[in-house]
């Protein structure tokens, strides 16, 4: 008989376990999975490209977003902390992969900036190595890999290291445009997340309700010979969180 629930990350691991193994794209179990995904550098995937995201640079440029520490959520080869470092943040780094880790490391030495990566999982055995406060928490992508309950782990993260006054800068898939649009509770009964969920804007306001809402736009489409990326079919939100 197991009856061994007695904490809010007991829950949580229970309830990562009702996902079938092989979709496990969020805890260190699924870092094999993403190493797979970025072994091959050549791939046609958009996010590869060296250049950071439109709305990123938009809002360092004409000022919302500022400060001097910074942390890249899922960062993958790190083209989002790299352009940061070159703007004079000090840089934290995290992904779940090895190979993304390794790529981006490469790529901050050829471009000659300091970032500091993490391997591991930022909600987990990796959190304590990310000691904040970040005056800017960055996600490109990150959060749509996330299954239901972990957007507890993730607002969990943000009130411990995201500091007042700072700002949360987020890319995800748009209704509408890509990414499951299951309800939370049928995800529970497929198992599966289905390459990654989908949010409505009123949907990201409610989660993020204990931020403030500096803007939330869809990403522009970038061309490809633009020095920045973009994609519509992606939110992008810029929260900040509150002075006490």
């Amino acid at each position: 008989m197991d009856r061994n629930i007695r904490t809010v990350d007991d829950v949580l691991r229970l309830l990562d376990g009702l996902f079938a193994p092989d979709a496990d794209r969020w805890t260190g179990g699924g870092a094999g999975w993403w190493d797979g995904f970025y072994t091959d550098r050549s791939r046609p995937v958009p996010f590869f490209v060296d250049k950071p995201d439109e709305n990123l640079a938009e809002w360092l440029e004409r000022g919302p977003v500022a400060g001097r520490r910074a942390l890249d959520l899922g960062c993958g080869p790190g083209r989002n902390a790299r352009y940061l470092a070159a703007r004079g943040f000090e840089v934290d780094a995290v992904d779940l992969s090895a190979e993304a880790v390794a790529w981006g490391q490469e790529r901050a030495r050829e471009a000659g900036v300091a970032v500091r990566f993490v391997r591991g999982d930022a909600f987990g055995d990796a959190g304590a190595r990310l000691t904040g406060p970040y005056d800017l928490v960055y996600d490109s992508g990150c959060f749509h890999h996330l299954p239901p309950h972990r957007r507890i782990s993730y607002l969990a993260l943000l009130e411990r290291v995201l500091a007042p006054g700072g700002h949360l800068v987020l890319t995800c898939f748009a209704a509408g445009g890509t990414g499951s649009e299951l309800s939370d509770a049928e995800l529970y009964r497929t198992g599966r997340l289905h390459g990654g969920l989908a949010y409505t804007p009123e949907s990201l306001r409610r989660i993020f309700a204990d931020l403030t809402e500096v803007e939330l736009r869809r990403m522009r489409d970038e061309p490809e010979d633009s020095p920045y990326f973009g994609e519509a079919f992606l939110w992008a939100g810029l929260f900040r969180r509150e002075p006490v």
